[in-house]
């Protein structure tokens, strides 16, 4: 848009901001590609491209366009201004069918009439070393277009004169006084470019041919059809191509203009207003209300609840209790644990399976109720994000909540299975714990096998040692029932405070989880929904530039 930039400041000055203004159409007319009417973005983007365009052409020109109906006499309108015979006209040229360009001052004014799609062969200039004037100087810069006939039966003569229409700085109705009320001009031209006043001069022609209360009711009727048509204050002068009445009034007038260099500006920012309030209409100006914080917490606890988040915390505690349990238990008792299988393994959780690389968990899948949850916190959100937008912002934030419908359960899922729950590696107390219930299952061992041997002593008849007491009660029966009980008694106590251990471990898997959830939330419901909000927030930044007077 640099380019642009310098266009605008080599056209209108610096402190213009007819630049910016373009600038904030195109970024609204970005933002609401596919969210509102195609034809209203499509049409303000074809401003944007011809603003861009008018803007890097010569500063110096006015491009002014004569257009009328059949018979109006806006080609000899277009002889007179141009002093030369350019035009055909009466029975010679009833209908003009191609658009003529006549240019006063040739420098720079090729770019713009091969923009204007004008073929070299209608182009002629004025003060050119052959054709000079007095009085031409005041009209250096104009660039006067004979529109075809806006009336003609031929429809590339149609299409001519609505593309001439949208490029052209200045626009001079010329109409007769026996059709100035034609339906034809005010409904298909002159109503629609009720925001372009600025732009828009009337002429009617023909004037010599009414007496003098006859041309002051045709003028007031003139001027009461226009104000019907929201051109209020529209110049209409009455001329006359025959006699040349009016003609120095229209002159000066088109002089003031060119000397001013206001049409081009004027023009361009009346199509961005024009092109700015449709869209505006389309998308409101209301702020977004943005994502509520409770109805945002609401989604993400349906999710946790449909991604079974419960059931792997429950499984967490368990498998923690299982597992130190098989490390702090008596060893002779240990493999009663072991006939269990680990919570987390049934689910495909914990420990290596939990790598990100497992497809899928076996944690069970979403009921019809934590699915109606899910979609009730959806809507109820993206209802909330859309509260007062205008329904195809609505509608763009539902379709944006559900974009990732089907892909939601996978994702929940692997958020699941992706997250460390914390329940791998043994802790030091119960590696401690563990050696301590070792040492006391080898001194039961010992005692046992010591009372063993007495035994087979006394079976053979063989009188067997007596073995050192303590306290009356001999050492291998001492040692045999210390070791079993003490071992009982520490696996209790570490139970207890395994399960203290399980429960810690359970509420912060419980948190990882939530925040693993909360990472869907965020990249399937809300991030989509947040962008739509940014691109109204966008629209509705763009147009209040666009829209700045």
């Amino acid at each position: 848009m640099s380019v642009l930039v310098q266009g605008a400041k080599r056209l209108f000055g610096s402190g213009d901001d007819v630049s910016t203004r373009v600038r904030g159409l195109e970024q609204a007319a970005t933002a609401a590609r596919g969210r509102l009417d195609d034809d209203s973005v499509d049409q303000a983007m074809a401003v944007v491209e011809r603003a861009g365009e008018r803007l890097r052409l010569s500063a110096q020109h006015t491009v002014v366009a004569l257009a009328g109906a059949t018979g109006s006499g806006k080609s000899s309108l277009f002889n007179r201004l141009s002093g030369l015979e350019l035009a055909a006209v009466g029975v010679r040229r009833p209908t003009t069918s191609e658009t003529l360009a006549c240019a006063w001052g040739p420098d720079g004014v090729e770019e713009i009439l091969d923009w204007l799609g004008i073929p070299g062969r209608h182009q002629v200039s004025r003060l050119s070393s052959l054709d000079a004037a007095a009085g031409d100087g005041d009209l250096r810069g104009l660039v006067l277009l004979d529109l075809p006939d806006h009336d003609s039966t031929e429809v590339e003569h149609h299409l001519e004169v609505d593309r001439l229409v949208r490029y052209a700085d200045l626009l001079v109705w010329v109409l007769d006084p026996q059709k100035y009320a034609d339906a034809a001009v005010h409904d298909r031209y002159l109503k629609p470019m009720a925001t372009h006043s600025d732009v828009i001069v009337v002429v009617l022609n023909h004037i010599d041919e009414l007496s003098g209360p006859q041309r002051r009711s045709a003028l007031d009727d003139v001027r009461r059809l226009l104000a019907a048509d929201g051109l209020a204050g529209v110049p209409v002068l009455a001329t006359s191509a025959t006699t040349g009445e009016g003609l120095p009034e229209l002159q000066r007038l088109l002089g003031k203009r060119i000397r001013a260099k206001e049409a081009a500006r004027e023009r361009l920012g009346a199509d961005v207003s024009a092109a700015a309030q449709r869209l505006a209409q389309l998308s409101g100006s209301k702020p977004a209300p943005g994502i509520d914080t409770e109805r945002r917490a609401g989604l993400e606890r349906a999710l946790a609840a449909a991604a079974g988040v419960e059931v792997v915390v429950a499984a967490v505690e368990r498998s923690v209790r299982q597992r130190t349990g098989a490390s702090t238990g008596f060893p002779l008792t240990r493999w009663l644990v072991g006939l269990r299988r680990d919570p987390l393994r049934r689910l495909h959780l914990g420990g290596d399976v939990s790598l990100p690389s497992l497809p899928r968990s076996s944690v069970p899948a979403p009921t019809s109720v934590q699915q109606a949850g899910v979609d009730v916190a959806v809507r109820n959100l993206a209802e909330g994000a859309a509260r007062g937008l205008a329904p195809p912002w609505a509608a763009a934030v539902r379709r944006a909540s559900l974009a990732h419908r089907d892909d939601l359960h996978d994702a929940l899922d692997q958020a699941v299975v992706g997250t460390e729950l914390g329940v791998g590696g043994t802790p030091w107390w119960a590696r401690f714990v563990n050696a301590v219930q070792w040492v006391l299952f080898a001194v039961a061992v010992a005692g046992a096998l010591w009372l063993a041997g007495l035994a087979a002593l006394a079976l053979l008849r063989i009188t067997p040692p007596v073995p050192p007491d303590e306290y009356g009660i001999p050492v291998p029966t001492l040692a045999l029932v210390a070791g079993v009980l003490i071992g009982l008694a520490l696996a209790f106590v570490a139970r207890l405070l395994t399960r203290v251990v399980a429960r810690a471990k359970a509420r912060r898997a419980d948190r990882m989880l939530r925040a693993a959830i909360s990472g869907v939330a965020h990249e399937q419901v809300l991030e989509p929904v947040a962008a739509e909000l940014a691109a109204y927030d966008s629209v509705r930044a763009g147009l209040g530039i666009a829209l700045r007077r």
